[in-house]
């Protein structure tokens, strides 16, 4: 009886250790990805782009959610807010991921999906450019 005692003690200590240790460990292989999103106001160009175009400040970056995807599965991982400076910082596992603008389709935004890869405890700048307001006149 006192055995059967010891070992469920023991093989619960054991669990609570394993645990403890895979939160630890998934923990510190996390790396960061960070950048800077820049919105660029566009205006109509026709066949002559001569024309200067004027420098309008973002009125709000948080009107453009940024989605981070897995590269294989396209899976949504994780949704990222600029802050008001238009700067980002999330922490992934390592692996690799593409940055998008969420609904940039639907929204009208050009913007390139960037993709990038994550390392354990080491940082990845992604920056992200999208224009809006951008439209193109035939001659």
């Amino acid at each position: 009886m006192l055995m059967s005692m010891f070992f469920k003690y023991l093989a619960s200590t054991l669990v609570i250790f394993l645990l403890a240790a895979s939160a630890s460990i998934k923990a510190e292989s996390q790396g960061f990805m960070e950048g800077h999103l820049k919105i660029i106001f566009g205006m109509a160009v026709g066949p002559s782009d001569e024309m200067p175009r004027p420098q309008v400040k973002p009125q709000s970056y948080a009107e453009y959610l940024l989605i981070i995807l897995s590269q294989e599965e396209k899976k949504e991982i994780a949704r990222v807010t600029a802050d008001e400076n238009g700067n980002y910082r999330v922490a992934l596992p390592p692996g690799n991921y593409v940055l998008d603008v969420q609904n940039r389709v639907a929204k009208h935004v050009r913007a390139a999906p960037r993709p990038f890869t994550i390392v354990s405890n080491q940082t990845v700048r992604v920056d992200m450019n999208i224009v809006i307001g951008f439209a193109r006149i035939r001659p």
